[in-house]
């Protein structure tokens, strides 16, 4: 990576960095509410991966998305505003944390069921293929979702048709509170990926010039006609698996461990040893500029009024009990 693309690099992964970090405080002053999955220690991925995309593929992320949907350049204010269960929020205060969805830049959601997306991101492979298009859908999920029948049915035909479809596994580890090892009988992920005959890597997903590098490759390939891509990107989350998590699962030695690797400091050293100066103090100063604002336009959000409780949710009572008692 040059210095202007490593300075790009950690600019971004600094606004996915601050941007979590506001909302665990935000979550604990009672602001945000509800669910809160926070990716800190894989920025990494989103910011190695998703700027590679071009803006007319498909993108289906997991419910630890925050970085996904910044990396895909949805405003920071208006994800606050989706955290805050805003009316200016990308999902219009409906969807917060997990179910974070940007049409015009076809980011088509974080899924709150693991493996959710794979059926999805498959089918908009395929509609790319049947239109002839060169553009590709892309869906990130965690290594728990390969344990899931979604994965194989996805995988299989994605084979068997020889669709367009970048698969990226965010290996953390931990499927929740579960050790890869505990749940799964192979953890060779790349194995399960090539028994489809797909194309697999293994990426150091702290490193973000690695991500970089192999989705690069992964995506030309794709574009080339070669069929489905899987790159498992071996990451690590710092904090809990989510803010009701006691995280007992894990020893703290092993945390800290991981922290040593921490993408935004690998970086930096990066640069350093390089005699890059890619001023730092300058870049959180523009970071922290963009996180208030983010935050005084959510609180300024509207919130939805109840009488709009209703809207867009499958139909009235009067409508159900007419369609269960039609002939």
């Amino acid at each position: 990576m040059s210095a202007d693309e490593t300075r790009a690099a950690l600019r971004l992964m600094l606004r996915i960095r601050r941007f979590e970090e506001a909302c665990a405080e935000l979550y604990g002053a009672g602001k945000i509410r509800g669910f809160l999955h926070l990716c800190i220690g894989q920025e990494a991925i989103s910011a190695g991966a998703i700027p590679e995309l071009q803006a007319g593929d498909s993108l289906l992320a997991t419910y630890r998305e925050h970085g996904h949907a910044l990396a895909r350049g949805v405003p920071m204010q208006v994800l606050m505003a989706e955290m805050f269960g805003k009316r200016e929020g990308c999902s219009r205060g409906r969807g917060g944390s997990m179910h974070l969805f940007d049409l015009s830049r076809r980011f088509y959601g974080g899924n709150a069921i693991v493996a959710g997306a794979l059926p999805m991101a498959t089918g908009f492979a395929l509609a790319e293929q049947q239109r002839g298009s060169r553009q590709v859908a892309v869906c990130l999920f965690g290594e728990g979702a390969m344990a899931e029948g979604e994965f194989h049915e996805s995988a299989n035909l994605a084979a068997l048709w020889r669709l367009p479809l970048l698969l990226l596994c965010e290996n953390n580890l931990y499927a929740m509170g579960t050790a890869l090892e505990r749940s799964e009988s192979s953890t060779d992920l790349c194995a399960k990926a090539r028994s489809y005959r797909i194309h697999a890597d293994a990426v150091d997903g702290m490193n973000v010039a690695a991500v970089r590098d192999a989705t690069r490759a992964a995506l030309a390939r794709l574009r080339a006609g070669e069929g489905p891509q899987f790159l498992e990107l071996r990451t690590y989350r710092f904090r809990a698996h989510s803010m009701y998590d006691a995280e007992l699962y894990r020893q703290r030695e092993e945390v800290e461990h991981w922290k040593q690797r921490c993408p935004i400091e690998a970086l930096v050293r990066h640069a350093e040893a390089e005699g890059w100066a890619l001023d730092r103090a300058a870049l959180e100063a523009e970071v922290a500029r963009e996180l208030a604002e983010a935050v005084a336009y959510a609180e300024a959000g509207t919130p939805e009024p109840v009488e709009d409780l209703e809207t867009e949710v499958g139909g009235s009572v009067e409508t159900s009990e007419r369609t269960e008692t039609a002939p």
